[in-house]
């Protein structure tokens, strides 16, 4: 076979890889991205859902879970880390397909990282390869994994997580090819949590990180894995992809170092499913137009097809979430709530928010019509039409995903969003600022050693 394979070209890239190559504005997002990671492991670390994963997972090690006091090995850091980070679904993002890129490459990294004393630079190549090769692969057939029933950042997010260890590491780009084709086996993670919004997605993300750390530590004991990992008749996008969308591999390798998809990753303003935001701000603004819910007759939103199924139907479970986690992808609720509360965050999705008679009463009112014109999945966008008790209609849309590449969050609201994160998390201003800090300063750390001063 020739040396001519997806993998065995992207690796060898990613092998070559120097910090100093690094865009400024690659690193400036990474920084942002490590700052929003780390706040979301800070707020889930006394959720029930984490203290599952823990006890679980539990197990002597030398590696450190954001927030918790016990020390794991580096997959079971790299699991509670990742899912904790994920588990609100308040983490980044990528327009294009979906896929949740920090939460399954900042836990592998730095857990290969810790364990290894590896360097701040290595760290920021491996966090670039692993974030570049995730949004690469959520353009090759957008919509795909989703239709066939997988979801992205879990399948996607094992080799994203392999080759950003085997970077990290210094793996050699065969030692890296192996690890991506082993990391294929590797992939899981289905999106049946949706029929009543049980608690799986939560844990795809650490699951990938740890499946992807444990892929690139085979790749460089010699283990073997397949170089057509991707493009094979037996490959990824065959396996993980509906068959009728033909992949596009020209998004895998075209302008690798030249251009960088990682400076474009979208960052959330609300606790939820990215393609429920938009519709969320179209909420804010009637509100914002001083229009109360008890005013609301009805609201009809214009959407994607290929969101139907995932944010819209059921229709009656989407009315009446059945658990929170059921809530956070369910525009008919996401609007309801954003109306009655003015906002979105993590407080907006409990059990008390759900029975809320006057959210549910909203939540009522919402219906959809697919919109053939709508640019899913090449843009996130919302649109409503509401009609209010006394016949008047406002009409809201809102273009473009906000915290996206159009209208990307500021410094000042991922460190407004960090310091609210940790507050519900329990930490005290001290504490947000000296793990403000470490992330501000993590690119040029000689190790990862402070990384300790986070346990408690």
């Amino acid at each position: 076979m020739t040396d001519s394979s997806i993998a065995q070209q992207f690796c060898r890239w990613a092998a070559n890889l120097e910090s100093t190559s690094v865009p400024d504005e690659v690193r400036s997002t990474l920084a942002l991205s490590i700052l929003d990671f780390s706040g979301l492991c800070v707020a889930a670390r006394g959720l029930d859902y984490v203290t599952a994963i823990i006890n679980a997972f539990a197990g002597a090690g030398y590696c450190t879970s954001i927030g918790h006091a016990e020390q794991f090995d580096a997959t079971a850091a790299a699991m509670i880390n990742g899912s904790a980070a994920h588990g609100e679904d308040y983490d980044d993002t990528f327009e294009g397909t979906p896929v949740h890129t920090g939460a399954v490459i900042w836990p592998a990294v730095l857990a290969a990282a810790e364990h290894t004393h590896a360097s701040g630079p290595d760290v920021l190549r491996g966090a670039v390869v692993g974030t570049e090769l995730m949004c690469r692969m959520a353009l090759v057939a957008p919509t795909a994994i989703h239709r066939a029933g997988f979801h992205p950042t879990a399948v996607i997010g094992a080799l994203g997580a392999a080759v950003a260890v085997g970077t990290t590491l210094r793996l050699s780009a065969g030692q890296m090819t192996d690890a991506l084709g082993i990391a294929g086996s590797f992939s899981s993670g289905i999106i049946e949590y949706l029929a009543e919004g049980t608690w799986t997605k939560r844990i795809h993300a650490g699951w990938a990180a740890q499946s992807g750390l444990r892929a690139a530590l085979l790749g460089r004991e010699g283990f073997l894995g397949p170089r057509t990992i991707i493009e094979g008749e037996h490959g990824f996008f065959h396996a993980f992809a509906e068959n009728e969308v033909k992949p596009d591999y020209t998004h895998l390798t075209d302008r690798v170092g030249l251009q960088w998809h990682a400076a474009n990753v979208a960052f959330k303003p609300f606790a939820c499913g990215t393609m429920t935001q938009p519709f969320i701000d179209c909420a804010l603004q009637l509100r914002a137009r001083g229009i109360m819910p008890d005013q609301i007759e009805k609201m009809e939103c214009k959407v994607g097809e290929g969101t139907v199924h995932r944010l819209w139907e059921p229709l009656s479970e989407k009315r009446n979430p059945s658990t929170p986690y059921s809530a956070k992808f369910s525009v008919p609720f996401c609007m309801a709530v954003a109306l009655t509360d003015g906002a979105a965050g993590i407080e907006q999705f409990t059990e008390t928010r759900i029975a809320d008679e006057t959210v549910l009463a909203i939540a009522k009112t919402v219906s959809y019509r697919v919109d053939p014109s709508n640019e899913y999945p090449a843009n996130y966008s919302g649109h409503v039409r509401a009609t209010l008790m006394d016949g008047t209609v406002h009409e809201v849309e809102q273009p473009y995903l906000r915290g996206g590449k159009r209208e990307p969050m500021s410094r000042n609201e991922l460190t407004a969003k960090f310091s609210s994160n940790v507050a519900f998390g329990g930490w005290t201003d001290e504490r947000a600022a000296q793990l403000q800090t470490f992330c501000e300063t993590l690119f040029d750390a000689d190790d990862m050693s402070e990384l300790k001063l986070f346990k408690v």
